[in-house]
């Protein structure tokens, strides 16, 4: 099995292209594999249903939906910005059809994502959960999470989310300069004065999130999780969320859209706006070299009458009650499938014929 750069905290390369207004992980990329599944078509198609019943799950003590909504590849970092009347109408659709947990950060724009966010979500603004992040210095270049320049960021952001208080503040990135305690506190004193209600940290290692929450109790851990992309299982970090009661937050849960089938060797991105141009993952070879992958998911999810979208988040789903995928898109019919995955129910016997052949 090949991987890309190991992942870890205050990784270079990812901190530089986040400095360019984007987001980066670091994520598995497979040696090309032969998998045989053997598919059996199911007789029962109850998984296709019209309306989903949204279900809710805590993360730490807050309760949001059984998946959230990414906001970010609506304004930035995956093409060109959405029109923004399309871009409030999806997030609109999303909380029509029961999404209240909704993620943003300064940095995506920068800043636009979050006037986006807050514009949509003023109407029921009481009704959702609202997760931003600091930890970038924008004017400037770098990571920044000194108190000072939280507790000054804090200000701008609730200001483009029109709000009084931000429901789940992350650390976007580990910042090596500034004491973890520090940030923590810088947080709690926030929480003290009501502008934000719960800490959290995103791509974190084990040691700096059990520091982190001596200070301030977290609330939830934002990671890349995937079928594809399982760091956390193995670096201690989803197992301190399950030791200390944080939620987990996968993002990229669909693979940063390769898991949906959509993406082949053929596909061009734009070299400038599409963050996925900075991911060896999406080099033409490993494009190619992955495949099987997305192969596996296709077949395993016409047993189910599904999509290898909704099977990739039904998975992350299964994994443990204290995950809240937040699947992005800036289309309703995306959307739409993403939320189907609530239909789809995976028994253990399910799980065990997905990671064997995986």
């Amino acid at each position: 099995m090949k991987t890309d750069t190991t992942q870890s905290e205050g990784n270079n390369s990812r901190r530089k292209f986040i400095q360019q207004t984007a987001i980066t992980g670091i994520g598995l990329v497979l040696a090309p594999t032969f998998l045989q599944a053997s598919v059996k078509q199911s007789k029962n198609s109850s998984n296709k249903k019209e309306k989903n019943t949204m279900t809710k799950r805590k993360i730490g003590k807050l309760e949001v939906s059984a998946l959230g909504a990414g906001c970010m590849s609506i304004s930035a970092n995956y093409g060109a910005a959405a029109d923004k009347n399309e871009g409030i109408k999806t997030i609109h659709t999303a909380y029509e059809k029961g999404v209240t947990f909704f993620d943003t950060a300064e940095v995506y724009g920068p800043h636009t994502n979050e006037e986006l966010v807050g514009e949509a979500l003023a109407p029921f603004r009481d009704k959702v959960i609202i997760a931003t992040k600091f930890g970038f210095d924008i004017e400037k270049g770098g990571l920044n999470s000194r108190p000072e320049h939280i507790k000054k960021v804090v200000e701008a952001s609730l200001k483009r989310l029109r709000t009084d208080r931000i429901d789940l503040y992350y650390q976007h990135r580990v910042d090596p300069n500034v004491p973890i305690e520090d940030v923590a506190g810088a947080v709690k004193d926030l929480i003290k004065e009501g502008k934000v209600l719960h800490f959290g940290l995103s791509e974190a290692g084990a040691k700096t999130i059990r520091k982190a929450h001596s200070v301030q109790p977290i609330t939830a851990i934002q990671t890349e999780y995937s079928f594809m992309e399982r760091s956390v299982e193995k670096n201690g970090v989803l197992a301190v969320c399950e030791e200390l009661g944080i939620g987990f937050v996968p993002w990229g849960p669909v693979g940063m859209g390769y898991l949906t089938g959509k993406i082949n060797a053929q596909t061009k991105f734009d070299t400038k706006l599409d963050l996925r141009t900075t991911f060896d993952r999406f080099s033409t070879e490993n494009i190619t070299a992955n495949m099987p992958i997305v192969d596996l998911l296709k077949s395993f999810a016409a047993t189910k009458n599904a999509t290898a979208s909704q099977i990739a988040l039904a998975w992350l789903m299964a994994q443990k009650p204290f995950i809240v995928s937040i699947a992005g898109t800036r289309s309703i019919n995306h959307l739409e499938e993403n939320l189907g995955a609530l239909n789809i129910h995976l028994t253990s016997a399910d799980l065990l014929e997905l990671d064997t052949a995986f």
